[in-house]
C-alpha cells in the first residue's frame, strides 16, 4: 500500500473533538493541571493525542451542581479514535472532581485562543456607541 493510503485510513480512524470539563471550585490549579495530565496520557496510551489544552479559570455556574456554585473550566482538542475518548469519559464520570464534561466532534481544530481566552479590549465602550446627544443643562 502506498504511504498516502495509509495516511488516509488512519486520518479517518481517527476523528478530531472539542472536549470541555468542569471540575469542583475548591481543587487548586496545580490538581487541574493534574487531571489534565491524567487525562492527557490515557489519550496517549489508547493511541490519540492532545492538540492543545486551555485552562479557563474559576467561572461561575448558571446554576448549582453537587452543591457547587463555581468551577474550574478546561478544554482540550482531542485528535483521538473514538475508543479512546470513551474511555476517558469513563474515568471523568468515576472521578468525584469532575461536575460535568461535553466532548463534540469537529471539522478541523482552531489555532487561534479559544474564545473564552481572547481580550475583550477589542469591543467599542457603551459611550461610544450609545450617545444620547448634547446635555441640556
Amino acid at each position: 500500500m502506498n504511504e498516502e493510503v495509509k495516511l488516509n485510513i488512519e486520518r479517518r480512524l481517527m476523528a478530531l473533538y472539542e472536549h470541555i470539563y468542569l471540575a469542583r471550585q475548591d481543587l487548586s490549579v496545580a490538581q487541574i493541571e493534574e487531571l489534565t495530565k491524567k487525562y492527557t496520557q490515557m489519550l496517549e496510551e489508547n493511541g490519540g493525542s492532545v492538540t492543545k489544552h486551555e485552562y479557563w479559570g474559576v467561572k461561575p455556574l448558571a446554576y448549582r451542581m453537587n452543591k457547587n456554585r463555581k468551577a474550574h473550566f478546561t478544554l482540550l482538542n482531542i485528535d483521538a479514535p473514538h475508543a479512546a475518548v470513551a474511555e476517558v469519559e469513563r474515568q471523568m464520570r468515576i472521578n468525584e472532581d469532575v461536575l460535568r464534561f461535553m466532548t463534540i466532534k469537529v471539522e478541523e481544530h482552531d489555532s487561534e485562543p479559544s474564545v473564552m481566552m481572547q481580550k475583550r479590549d477589542d469591543r467599542p465602550d457603551r459611550g461610544e456607541k450609545f450617545s444620547r446627544g448634547p446635555k441640556r443643562f
